[in-house]
């Protein structure tokens, strides 16, 4: 008896132990879980319990000069997204089986998300509704709703493709620009995003009638252009056929441009690209063998295919600078227009122990008058010029016309020209500079040059928007013309449109003519780079001279074919049929002297 109750108070004490020790465990356990691992248990509750998923902001319009033409929009569309915590074990390969066929994804990532230890993971991305409808009869048919959502998102879309594709410019996978108007805008046209968040129970369910708080997103602001979409669309059409009839190997690219306010109203870069389709080369040789190429190679045709060669690009702009030295010699009153026997051609003109030619050195010009010589685009009458203006004086013309910085035109990626110190230039290449060789400058400055002369000689800043709107208050902001400084006065602008509109009506630049409208411009042709063989022609012009309205640049790059590569053969005539159709679609009444 006695040894049966020493058995029993062993077991009692045995049992005591034992307990006394699961409690220090499940003791320390707690104070585990409590003190070192209370936040991170928390975290997890709360993942469960609460969950917040984002709303995409619509990114703002983007109208053409008329408010009206849309030139890129948002699209509504939808985002799938799971929230892994929710879905049972049971249901994780089911859910990844369905997800992955409905929307064909690879199964075995889109599994590892759904078994992923987070709140939420994203599986598909602005799909059109047609496609999240699949996945929502299939979610009605299995009764499984919780841990899958479907929400509103938002896709860029570009209505008319390629038109001013390196004007607008597009936007990436997460809804960021990358280039053009919509890199250069980003902050502006992106809106605020919105928010829907949720508390639910164990199972997945919202709790109670308060369980799901909704944060509307705001849209971004809407921008308006100075483009213009009809205008863009006839540059583009004759930019394209002269590129092709031409064989301009290297592309072309024209501007247009209001002198009065700045505006502009067409800007194109040939060959163009589908902005709905960004990464699909444009060059047929170089899409045969797209898979053949390495990511780096990819990205430099691709770099180059969004390249906007009108700001980003230099040339050396030829004859057509000519404009720049008549203007300097008139304001300095050391040349006059009309004053017959001013200047003899020879056929050259000795610089510094150096003849340098005119281009009919063959047959030279002999005596002339400024305008003549504009007209006949004689290299030596316009050394003579720089020469009598000197480097100093030569190079305030250059700031003044802002060809020794950029002009600031909203867009990303302007070059700027390239011109040798002043302290450098010698004689030969102030005589260079005078009749446009040895330097380069961008199209958007040379057009920038001539809207000048055009607007009474007084600089004005080249603008791409006009105007932004929120939509979210109707609240407007117009951004106002740019003046700058008086370049050259009125008396002198007037001078050189009138010389202008000799070169058209009698010069080299007979190919721009419109019937019934005064036109002024002047012809280009220059070398693409030393010894390379190649050619930039060009055209730089007004209309109507009496009262300018529009200023165009046509520059077309390395032309091979039977028409040449002279700027009054080749780029006069593209001009000429751009404007003839910009005249009467603006409606401007005619008025030939």
């Amino acid at each position: 008896m006695k040894k049966s109750n020493l058995d029993s108070k062993k077991r009692i004490i045995l049992i005591l132990i034992i307990v006394t020790i699961i409690w220090i465990i499940l003791c320390i356990k707690v104070g585990i879980i409590q003190l070192i691992e209370g936040e991170k248990w928390k975290l997890k509750s709360e993942n469960q319990q609460y969950v917040s998923r984002s709303i995409t902001a619509s990114r703002g319009t983007i109208f053409d000069s008329s408010g009206e033409i849309i030139l890129a929009q948002s699209s509504t569309v939808e985002t799938v997204t799971v929230n892994p915590v929710n879905i049972s074990k049971d249901n994780k390969e089911k859910v990844a089986k369905a997800l992955s066929d409905i929307f064909e994804l690879d199964y075995e990532k889109v599994l590892k998300k759904v078994n992923k230890n987070s709140s939420i993971e994203t599986i598909i991305k602005r799909i059109d509704k047609t496609q999240t409808d699949k996945l929502r009869r299939w979610m009605e048919e299995n009764n499984l709703f919780s841990g899958i959502n479907i929400d509103e998102d938002t896709k860029r879309f570009y209505p008319y493709s390629n038109l001013a594709s390196h004007i607008i410019g597009f936007v990436g996978s997460d809804n960021q620009g990358l280039d053009g108007i919509e890199a250069k805008y980003n902050d502006v046209l992106t809106g605020e995003n919105g928010s829907i968040s949720k508390m639910l129970d164990a199972k997945g369910n919202i709790i109670g009638n308060e369980g799901e708080a909704y944060e509307e997103s705001k849209q971004g602001n809407n921008l308006i252009l100075s483009i213009d979409m009809n205008i863009q669309a006839i540059a583009e059409k004759y930019i394209e056929e002269a590129c092709i009839e031409n064989v301009c190997t290297d592309g072309a690219n024209v501007i247009i441009m209001n002198p009065k306010n700045g505006d502009i109203l067409a800007m194109a870069t040939y060959p163009f690209y589908d902005l709905n389709n960004p990464y699909k080369i444009n060059n047929e040789e170089l899409a045969g063998i797209w898979s053949e190429l390495d990511s780096s190679q990819k990205s430099t045709f691709l770099q180059g295919m969004w390249r906007n060669k009108a700001i980003a690009d230099t040339y050396e702009p030829g004859s057509t600078f000519k404009l720049v030295t008549a203007s300097a010699a008139l304001e300095e009153k050391i040349a006059d227009t009309d004053k017959s026997g001013s200047y003899v051609c020879t056929g050259g003109i000795e610089i510094a122990g150096r003849r340098i030619k005119c281009w009919r050195y063959y047959r030279p010009h002999g005596s002339q008058s400024l305008r003549e010589a504009l007209m006949n685009s004689c290299n030596p009458v316009f050394i003579g010029l720089g020469q009598k203006l000197g480097v100093t004086k030569y190079y305030e013309y250059l700031r003044k016309f802002g060809f020794l910085e950029k002009t600031g035109i909203d867009l990303i990626g302007e070059a700027n020209s390239i011109f040798l110190k002043e302290e450098k230039v010698g004689p030969v290449e102030l005589a260079t500079i005078s009749f446009g060789q040895r330097f380069e400058v961008t199209p958007i400055q040379m057009i920038t040059m001539v809207a000048t002369i055009a607007n009474k000689g007084k600089y004005v800043k080249p603008r791409v928007v006009k105007e932004i709107i929120n939509p979210n208050t109707n609240e407007r902001k117009i951004i106002e013309p740019v003046y700058k400084n008086q370049v050259i006065s009125e008396e002198t602008a007037e001078k050189v449109l009138s010389m202008m509109t000799s070169v058209v009506s009698e010069g080299t630049g007979k190919n721009a003519r419109v019937q019934g409208y005064n036109v002024g411009g002047k012809t280009g042709t220059s070398e693409d780079g030393v010894n390379t063989g190649k050619y930039v022609t060009s055209f730089i012009g007004v209309a109507p001279t009496d009262d300018p309205q529009i200023c165009i640049l046509v520059t077309l790059y390395n032309p091979t074919g039977e028409g040449g590569h002279q700027g009054g053969a080749v780029a006069a005539p593209v001009a000429g049929k751009i404007l003839n159709e910009v005249i009467s679609y603006l409606e401007i009444e005619p008025k030939e002297k």
